[in-house]
């Protein structure tokens, strides 16, 4: 649940992430403000290419030498963008955490789950011996759901299944109670049953801790079930945010609305689902004005492919980058 504690874990503002390329610099996030609130979980949403992963790795300081990220992002009052790499290290892994989609990739596969979730502690805190760091390790397997964990800490990652393997993926990210927590596409390939079990394993941790939690994911379906409030990205822009039931219900971007006229819903009959028309443009092809209003049925060229959007406020917590947004509410009410 979500802290009253006014002041943001992690505050983003103005976030541009710019990659040097053959053609030229390629701005893969433009932009980008957001918060993250102590126990609050903020849901980032969009197809591939928007964005979602390249500010995340900015955030972290994980973005490779060909790209430069400019803007603010201040996690704790503190600059991240000012700090040092051997400043940044001390950070990842400590305060913030990072849980990546591909666990079997992302485990060794020649140490056991247990040195490898003893390592994560260790590694920000040398002072504990041997049995202290299983002890540990056994409890934080305990608390992301593993079944039997005296017996798993001396196991492999191919032991384990793939719903198994994730929650040590998580064992490892709260190993030293960070504050932020960056779920990267944590359910992507596991069934429906153990998404709902990763899904509800994080949830139970930050009821416990308190963690705030950055959920990256393209499945609106996952945010519907843990997010506190959403944001949806579209190349590289922030095209809405709200809480998470007016989302839903509400949606104040075109864009959004043809992401949720995609999704099969179970409370309603619908003769079919809905297709956004044509292909997201290439990131050195981006349109002037909206970058959606290519795809857009609301779009009027004179107006969306030259004015550059500005966030308008739908009500005090809810605001969409769309120019039309009054008009075209006015029509689909």
């Amino acid at each position: 649940m979500m802290s009253t504690d006014a002041s943001p874990v992690l505050s983003v503002r103005d976030l541009t992430v710019t990659y040097r390329t053959d053609s030229g610099p390629v701005t893969a996030v433009e932009r980008l403000s957001f918060d993250v609130a102590p126990g609050e979980t903020l849901g980032i949403v969009g197809e591939s290419g928007s964005g979602k992963s390249a500010a995340t790795m900015a955030i972290m300081g994980l973005l490779p030498r060909n790209a430069t990220a400019r803007g603010s992002v201040l996690f704790g009052g503190r600059e991240l963008l000012d700090l040092s790499d051997r400043e940044l290290r001390a950070v990842r892994g400590n305060r913030i955490a990072v849980v990546f989609q591909d666990a079997l990739a992302a485990l060794n596969p020649m140490m056991t789950i247990g040195a490898q979730v003893a390592e994560a502690v260790s590694v920000h805190d040398a002072s504990q011996g041997r049995r202290a760091l299983r002890e540990r390790t056994v409890d934080l397997l305990d608390l992301v759901g593993i079944a039997s964990p005296r017996d798993r800490v001396d196991q492999y990652p191919h032991e384990l299944s793939g719903g198994m393997r994730q929650r040590v993926m998580i064992a490892m990210g709260i190993a030293n109670d960070p504050a932020l927590l960056i779920a990267d596409e944590p359910t992507t390939a596991l069934d429906v049953t153990v998404q709902a079990q990763v899904l509800d394993v994080i949830e139970r941790v930050q009821d416990r801790t308190d963690t705030a939690v950055l959920l990256i994911t393209h499945d609106l379906g996952v945010v519907a079930g843990i997010a506190d409030r959403v944001m949806v990205m579209y190349c590289g822009r922030k095209l809405e945010e709200s809480p998470v039931d007016a989302l839903f219900h509400h949606p104040a971007h075109p864009y959004t609305t043809g992401l949720l006229g995609a999704l099969p819903r179970i409370d309603r009959r619908a003769a079919r689902l809905v297709q956004i028309p044509g292909q997201p443009p290439l990131p050195t092809e981006r349109p002037t004005g909206c970058p959606f209003q290519p795809r857009c049925t609301h779009a009027v060229p004179a107006v969306c492919g030259e004015v550059d959007p500005a966030p308008l406020a739908v009500d005090t917590t809810h605001t969409t980058a769309c120019v039309r947004f009054h008009e075209i509410e006015s029509v689909t009410r």
